[in-house]
């Protein structure tokens, strides 16, 4: 084992990297050769067994904690682990597996290896329904009381080192914005678990000489601070922080091939990235950087809120939230949450007042004016009337969703968490990203992961189904608050509070997640829509509108985003079917905002929740996991039916910012030029530039779209430029094909892909070098459909057009063609897909008996 481990280890030291962690497989032998340890070999192992095992309820812990607890307990033995090193040793795996093993050696008749016990369970916060049987033993049990007095007292969090009054660090700065795909390419994403490896493609493309950089700036001695002009906008991937983290943070111990702690500065933060930042232990600055240059040695004092260099002042900022001071001296938000409510619990039995040892967040005054939806969506999942901007709380999270290229990143969280059951009602995992082009790490991903879920009670797609937002936003409740480890997490119905894989493990795993209450933007749009004008453009009207308004700016220092960090409300379009709507909510993401709300009417989300009743009793029949969590979830959409209800916004609620749009001002489609979804212009101030690609696919389509832009290419001949056509489901991929349409895109010369997410993220599939695109893709940040690739975002509509003559056309000549080819048709292309309504749709596929669903949907 050692000799295959070294030369593996070998192989990745000569990139800079430490060896992987140890498997369960490793792990069993290493336990083996600590009994029997050959000669000098007595440093390295007892290193691999302390320092290179991942913790919590990873099958390698289960090994580990099996055998330290029986060395401890005197059935096995080593020359190199006494029974109290091997105490020593379950009190660092942080939880899970090791904590029942702490509990029995508590009531040991050596009282050093109870002591020793009582001390490692005191450190210990991922204890779940062991914290009852500690309860339950401190009655009789000494150590036991122990574990439980240092619970209340807080030791685990007073114990570590307090937020420094000053830091010194040595500034590393990338001008104007970094984006998620900047610090964590789209093209590595099946390296993403492995920390180390994928930090090692940090800023490859737009910096390739930034991490030399870092390593020079670390001679000058001190931590080095990632500091940008915007940073983190795009995804919500944990790896972007992971990676920042590893240049930049500190070894965790007893934790492999993770880092935590860090500093990073942003004259803007995007909020996904500044909340993951919170959940790793770093500390997050937004600040004024303009006066900031690499090299630079600063000091900051977070607590006075200023940052000097050579003695003067050069910037000053408000530390916040209030509570970070804490999250950074507990390892991280998340573990500061999950030890604060350990204590808070144990003093509740213990009849004692809350702890003061933590910082508490104050409820902001109350305004006495009404509650926006947001703020009353949120507070139905606190069982509050509403949640004012500025309150922290913890909404219960109703539904999360996982998609495969942050999936194994979530579950290596949720291994570290000890996460052996959802407390979430509904968690699903999806495999869109990887499923066209699967490499074998991806082949791997997609045998096991479906596992991993359906055995915590979660839901597993398939390969080949499509897109997550596609499938996700067809098993919301009304009303309801969820998150998701994809930024596109945007629910058109409730609100969804994207995260990164860590935070979406907890919100799993604990069933509610922290939230800093954000403020909230009003978009409210009057007319309708004018010829040849489609929702894709009223989602771009919406930051032309701002930059009209001076709310919003292209350019990146300092830079002016009214709907950065804040949720986006929009009203004045209730007639919209759902799949409309999420092109609204979806896009969002661009704007950088939290989350999102739409105002629709009862009738038209009755209909979508019909469909998907029919929907997801088609998955039960076709034999998805877990089919218990299916039928809950059909359950409670059903008594939603049968009482149909929605929350309003006040009439006087209170909103950081109006943005008014009339549609009857928006006469001509409104394009996202290259290469920044913000840089948004009319059509006619970017007619005839040439197209040599164009994508018609991303959760930002639906069927409708498909039909349209097949109905534009009918006729014509081959396209002028190549067109990649995704459909987002399989469900719409049939249907297609069923009416014809996908024979139209064909005979076009049109590339058609499996469903899924195919160009949009870039981790497979891409266009040629330096070419202009034009896409209906979410975002087109640099390189992230291709090297070089200049790319404008719209509808699919003027894609097809696109596509037709290779060129964007003029306003006159797209509208003419839209009102030969789309207009006159537009009832029947713009059909929406209601499962209820199709014949026999919930018995295709069947391999689960009618009997059985209806047993199981009656357990329910």
């Amino acid at each position: 084992m050692l000799s295959a481990y070294r030369e593996l280890a070998a192989d990745r030291e000569a990139q800079g990297i430490p060896a992987l962690p140890l498997t369960a497989e490793q792990t069993q032998a290493l336990t083996e050769l600590l009994q029997q340890p050959p000669a000098g070999e007595d440093e390295a192992l007892f290193h691999l067994l302390s320092e290179r095992i991942p913790p919590g309820v990873d099958e390698a812990a289960y090994v580990k904690a099996t055998w330290l607890s029986a060395v401890a307990q005197g059935q096995a033995t080593s020359p190199l682990v006494s029974p109290l090193e091997a105490t020593r040793l379950l009190g660092t795996m942080v939880g899970g597996y090791n904590v029942a093993a702490l509990i029995e050696l508590l009531q040991h008749s050596d009282e050093k290896l109870a002591s020793c016990a009582a001390e490692g369970l005191s450190r210990t916060l991922l204890v779940y329904d062991a914290f009852n049987d500690v309860m339950e033993l401190a009655a009789s049990n000494r150590f036991a009381k122990q574990v439980v007095d240092s619970w209340a007292a807080a030791e685990w969090f007073t114990r570590r080192e307090p937020l420094a009054e000053t830091i010194t660090v040595t500034v590393f700065k990338v001008e104007g914005e970094t984006n998620t795909d900047d610090l964590s390419p789209a093209t590595h994403a099946t390296t993403r678990p492995d920390i180390p490896l994928h930090a090692l493609a940090m800023l490859e493309t737009r910096d390739p000489e930034g991490l030399k950089t870092i390593a020079t700036l670390k001679q000058k001695g001190h931590p080095v601070a990632y500091v940008g002009d915007v940073v983190g906008t795009g995804s919500s991937r944990k790896s972007a922080i992971n990676s920042v983290l590893w240049h930049t943070g500190d070894d965790i111990p007893h934790v492999p091939n993770k880092r935590g702690g860090g500093v990073i500065l942003g004259g803007k933060i995007a909020p996904i990235f500044f909340n993951t930042a919170e959940d790793s232990g770093a500390l997050p600055i937004e600040c004024d950087v303009t006066v900031l240059n690499t090299g630079d040695v600063i000091t900051i004092r977070p607590h006075a809120g200023t940052i000097e260099r050579d003695g003067e002042v050069v910037s000053r900022f408000e530390l916040k939230p209030s509570t970070i001071s804490d999250e950074v001296r507990a390892g991280g938000r998340i573990p500061l949450m999950i030890g604060r409510a350990l204590t808070d619990k144990v003093r509740a039995q213990l009849g004692l007042a809350p702890s003061d040892a933590f910082i508490r967040p104050s409820a902001p005054a109350d305004t006495g004016k009404g509650f926006t939806l947001a703020q009353k969506m949120v507070g139905k999942a606190c069982g509050l009337p509403g949640v004012r901007p500025g309150t922290s709380c913890e909404p219960m999270m109703t539904t999360v969703g996982s998609q495969d290229t942050t999936g194994p990143m979530t579950r290596d969280e949720m291994k570290e968490l000890a996460c052996l059951g959802f407390s979430s009602d509904l968690v699903m995992q999806s495999f869109c990203h990887t499923a066209a082009y699967p490499k074998p790490v991806d082949l791997h991903t997609q045998k096991d992961l479906p596992d991993f879920f359906a055995q915590r009670g979660g839901v597993a797609l398939r390969p080949g189904d499509g897109i997550i937002h596609s499938w996700l936003n067809r098993m919301l409740l009304p009303d309801s608050v969820g998150t998701g480890g994809d930024s596109h997490t945007r629910f058109p119905l409730g609100i969804s509070f994207p995260a990164g894989s860590g935070l979406v493990a907890f919100a799993a795993a604990i069933g509610a997640m922290p939230l800093d209450m954000p403020e909230s933007v009003l978009v409210r749009f009057s007319g309708s829509l004018q010829p040849g004008v489609t929702l894709r453009d009223v989602v771009n009207a919406i930051p032309w509108v701002a930059i009209q308004k001076g709310l919003l700016t292209v350019e990146k220092a300092n830079k002016k985003n009214v709907f950065n960090g804040r949720i986006m409300e929009i009203e004045g379009l209730p007639d919209l079917k759902l799949e409309q709507a999420f092109e609204l909510t979806d896009a969002t993401a661009e704007r950088s905002c939290a989350g999102c709300t739409i105002k629709l009417s009862e009738a038209t989300v009755s209909e979508y929740l019909r469909s998907n009743v029919a929907l997801l009793k088609n998955m039960i029949a076709r034999g998805y996991s877990d089919a218990k969590t299916l039928a809950r979830r059909i359950k409670a959409m059903e008594a939603w039916l049968a009482n149909p209800q929605l929350l309003s916004a006040d009439p006087d609620a209170q909103y950081a910012e109006v943005l008014e749009i009339n549609l009857d001002e928006l006469t001509e489609p409104v394009l996202a030029c290259p290469n920044d979804p913000d840089n948004v212009k009319l059509l006619s101030e970017v007619a005839g530039d040439p197209v040599q690609e164009v994508f018609i696919g991303s959760c930002m389509t639906n069927i409708g779209h498909y039909r349209a832009a097949a109905k534009v290419l009918e006729g014509s001949g081959s396209n002028k430029a190549r067109l990649w056509v995704c459909p987002p489901t399989r469900m719409d991929e049939e249907t297609l094909k069923a009416e014809g349409y996908y024979a139209t895109f064909e005979a076009a010369g049109s590339r058609m892909e499996m469903p899924g997410c195919s160009l949009c993220m870039g981790n497979q599939a891409r266009v040629e070098d330096n070419t202009t695109v034009f896409s209906t893709s979410t975002r087109n940040f640099n390189n992230r459909l291709g090297k070089g690739a200049q790319v404008y975002l719209g509808s699919a509509e003027l894609a097809a057009v696109c596509a037709l003559l290779g060129r964007i056309p003029t306003p006159d000549e797209y509208h003419s063609i839209a009102a030969e080819k789309i207009d006159p048709l537009s009832d029947e292309l713009y059909r929406y897909l209601n499962f209820d309504q199709i014949s026999g749709f919930e018995d295709q596929g069947r391999v689960m008996s009618a009997d059985e669903e209806a047993a199981v949907l009656a357990e329910a």
